[in-house]
């Protein structure tokens, strides 16, 4: 059984989707009417932007997202998968890969969430760091017991948790951390993402969704803030609302799709970081990153 995956923030690279935007008609469609919601030449920051261009929010996420997106519509005849998963942002590449959002719906609910994210981020002093080295338990552990707001975020594989929250909580956290024998590094992040500090953000992307109509996607699609399968729309609404301020359980969501059958992943978007952390989770199944389209298509 196969299993698509849709990368989220970080996957971003300078020139990322010349490829696909040059050797598809229908995706080079879809990034300008990217352009055409977003009002402003994305693709061009794309595919001839600096790291530091594509690094803002506003930029990055609908980037990953067209990206992703287009890709997979491209392969839609070719390669349909039985199951889906996207990480953090990607939840939304994969509700428009698997047909219960429009295009155009999902464009403007990411130029939303992106836009909103960023003024979050200016407004409030929050980062992330990267742990390792230690089970989830420990460093659940430490972040209660840490003053301020500093959470878990990202369950990414066995041994690698990123945590979020107020920058001096998190430094903290990621001394005591390293005290306890892990490693941690604070992040070079635009803000505090999957924390009570997106509050804001999560109000605004919250009304958006609820105006939006969902149809029963074609596979199932397993959601970041459960690890569980659905195809009833009501539920993919309620938690992509949720999944602004709760932890992103990639892990259990792996497990969970290999559980059910999955043993065929494809990484559909920019970058690789998906296919390292599913090598880590379960090295047994097979993974494979596509970013790119077949030369021969014109």
């Amino acid at each position: 059984m196969i299993a698509h995956l849709f990368p989220g923030q970080g996957a971003q690279f300078p020139g990322m989707g010349a490829d696909v935007y040059k050797h598809s008609f229908s995706a080079k469609s879809k990034f300008e009417k990217a352009n055409d919601i977003l009002g402003f030449r994305l693709s061009e920051i794309m595919f001839k932007g600096s790291v530091e261009e594509l690094k803002q929010t506003r930029v990055t996420q609908p980037a990953i997202f067209i990206h992703s997106v287009a890709l997979a519509m491209f392969l839609a005849d070719s390669m349909k998968p039985e199951m889906m998963a996207g990480h953090s942002l990607g939840e939304f590449s994969a509700l428009v890969a698997s047909k219960s959002l429009t295009l155009d719906a999902g464009l403007r609910l990411v130029k939303l969430r992106a836009e909103a994210m960023q003024r979050a981020c200016e407004n409030t002093n929050g980062t992330m760091a990267a742990v390792l080295k230690l089970d989830d338990a420990t460093v659940e552990q430490v972040c209660k017991d840490v003053d301020g707001i500093v959470v878990p975020a990202n369950y990414n594989s066995p041994g690698q948790l990123v945590i979020s929250g107020e920058r001096a909580a998190v430094e903290t956290a990621a001394e005591l951390l390293k005290e306890a024998g892990g490693r941690a590094v604070v992040l070079k992040v635009a803000g505090a993402f999957h924390s009570k500090l997106m509050n804001k953000a999560y109000n605004e992307l919250s009304t958006a969704i609820d105006a939006v109509e969902f149809a029963e996607p074609f596979c199932p699609i397993y959601q970041n803030g459960t690890a569980q399968a659905t195809q009833n729309p009501e539920e993919l609404k309620k938690n992509l609302k949720e999944h602004m301020v709760s932890p992103v359980y990639w892990t259990k969501t792996i497990a969970n799709m290999i559980q059910d059958g999955a043993d065929e992943f494809v990484e559909i978007g920019p970058g690789k970081v998906l296919q390292g952390l599913v090598k880590k989770i379960a090295p047994e199944v097979g993974i494979t990153s596509l970013d790119s389209v077949p030369k021969e298509e014109d």
